[in-house]
């Protein structure tokens, strides 16, 4: 991949006065999708009284974004090196907003499911190319490391902003009010990007490969819906032809990738161990987090009996750690070492998620509030020196390849940990033993136990919910541990693979 910028324009890309101007609008688009993830989990609650999913297709509501944009993101990465970067950004966004209505009206469980999964397809295309326009946008080392830092503060404040404007919208309207936010950001975002954000291209791209886009999409659902469904109900016959389908597609899509003269995604930039040590760390993060965080606005709603605004109240320390230490990390990384850093900050957050192994029905928030912070500050510091050194292993040609290759971890960890570790907790949740009466459908999700309750005798309702909370803590505290041991199993990894590794140095 070759870029559009030539030596002689480097000096005046560097100087470019409206780079930290083009860079607010490339974290709008950071911000979308961060909001629309933490909403979804504040609206759970309220979708499983209104749609009445069962505990699988809860899981899918909450995971098939996730499954799909993992198996799209190298592909349109590639297709905005083919199209341009910008062009694809705008089109990705203006579809995001549109899709994000049909979530608000959904009226059935498939349906919603369906909507997830064509917000995922608009969502591939969001990510990489903020990651490869700031690449070219900002060739200065320093520069780069503060403009990552606010875009990763940006993400991280879309998850404050996200339960908490969702949580307002909730008290007062319907669920699908909360998606319908997307679209004034949508807005903003495409109108004021055609005037900021400088086009970025490949010239020589060749070809678009169709097959190694079929490879790449059905390896990626295969293996993780084989993880997930094995998680959930055991190894079985389907299960074993899921992963055979997908681990054989993705094997393919590697082959096809070395021979390709111009392929979507160089398999040679994992022959860079800091490349391949930040993309396992941020994947094994993600994993380690993601279920849990899935689960935690029903906590906090549905066995604490907060109020949606106050539940995203609660949630808001994570955010503020991550802001604060993302504008810093690449200072600290600089002042002590890459390594040290991202170790240290994937420890913090396995201990915090440690901590709340301990979490009961009546657990007080300095806790949660504790724990949320310093999983916030960890993660910050973490994410945003592993994406400096991603982006920073590579010449900045190869920067959609490298963005894409980034994401994808970042999404295929989010779908495994709400598999594995969601389904740690449903399945702890499913368990329980409620008083004699309990209907069926409160065995499939809190929610369900929560709306079961409301029909019955006041005597018969309080056993129910008692059983039924104490039943999803218990689930969530053993999720919470799996969360914490790969945390530190990241750190450790961490700190062998970026052994050596400098902000400043390389290419």
């Amino acid at each position: 991949m070759t870029s559009t910028l030539q030596p002689a324009d480097l000096t005046e890309a560097v100087k470019r006065p409206g780079r930290w101007l083009a860079l607010s609008v490339l974290v709008l688009a950071v911000l979308l999708v961060a909001v629309d993830a933490t909403v979804l989990g504040l609206a759970t609650p309220y979708i499983s009284e209104d749609l009445k999913p069962t505990g699988t297709q809860l899981l899918w509501i909450g995971d098939v974004y996730s499954f799909v944009i993992a198996g799209l993101l190298v592909s349109m990465g590639s297709l905005g090196d083919r199209i341009g970067r910008k062009r694809i950004l705008l089109v990705g966004a203006t579809a995001f907003g549109a899709v994000s209505v049909l979530n608000a009206y959904a009226t059935t469980p498939e349906m919603m499911i369906a909507a997830r999964a064509l917000l995922g397809v608009a969502g591939a295309t969001l990510m990489p190319a903020t990651l490869a326009l700031i690449r070219n946008l900002f060739h200065d080392r320093r520069e780069r490391s503060l403009a990552l830092g606010i875009w990763g503060a940006t993400a991280s404040a879309g998850t404050a902003v996200g339960p908490i404007v969702g949580g307002f919208l909730l008290e007062h309207f319907w669920w699908g009010s909360v998606f319908l936010i997307n679209l004034p950001v949508m807005a903003v975002l495409v109108f004021v990007g055609i005037k900021l954000l400088p086009e970025s291209r490949n010239p020589r791209p060749g070809p678009w490969d169709m097959r190694s886009v079929v490879l790449s999409l059905a390896g990626m659902i295969g293996v993780v819906y084989a993880v997930k469904e094995a998680a959930t109900h055991g190894i079985t016959w389907e299960v074993l032809a899921a992963a055979l389908l997908g681990a054989g597609a993705l094997y393919g899509f590697v082959r096809r990738q070395l021979a390709l003269p111009a392929p979507l995604l160089d398999m040679r930039l994992f022959r860079n161990r800091g490349f391949s040590g930040a993309v396992l760390a941020d994947l094994l993060t993600i994993l380690g987090l993601s279920g849990l965080v899935f689960f935690l606005s029903q906590y906090l709603q549905l066995v604490q009996g907060r109020q949606p605004f106050e539940a995203g109240l609660a949630e808001l320390p994570a955010a503020v750690g991550a802001v604060a230490s993302g504008l810093v990390a690449g200072t600290v990384a600089r002042r002590f070492s890459v390594r040290s850093v991202v170790s240290a900050g994937l420890t913090a957050v396995g201990l915090a998620l440690a901590s709340l192994t301990v979490i009961g029905q009546s657990t007080g928030y300095p806790l949660l509030g504790a724990a949320l912070l310093v999983v916030g500050v960890g993660a910050g510091f973490s994410f945003t020196v592993t994406a400096d050194v991603i982006l920073g292993s590579v010449p900045k040609e190869q920067a959609g390849a490298a963005s894409a290759v980034s994401e994808t971890a970042y999404e295929l960890g989010a779908a495994l940990g709400i598999a594995v570790l969601g389904s740690i907790v449903t399945g702890v949740y499913r368990d329980f033993t409620g008083p004699a009466g309990t209907p069926p459908q409160a065995h499939e999700s809190l929610g369900g136990a929560v709306e079961a309750a409301a029909t019955l005798p006041a005597q018969t309702s309080e056993a129910l919910l008692d059983a039924a909370r104490q039943s999803f803590v218990d689930g969530l505290a053993l999720a919470a541990g799996a969360g914490a041991a790969v945390l530190l199993v990241a750190a450790v990894a961490a700190w062998f693979m970026l052994r050596g590794q400098r902000l400043d140095g390389g290419r």
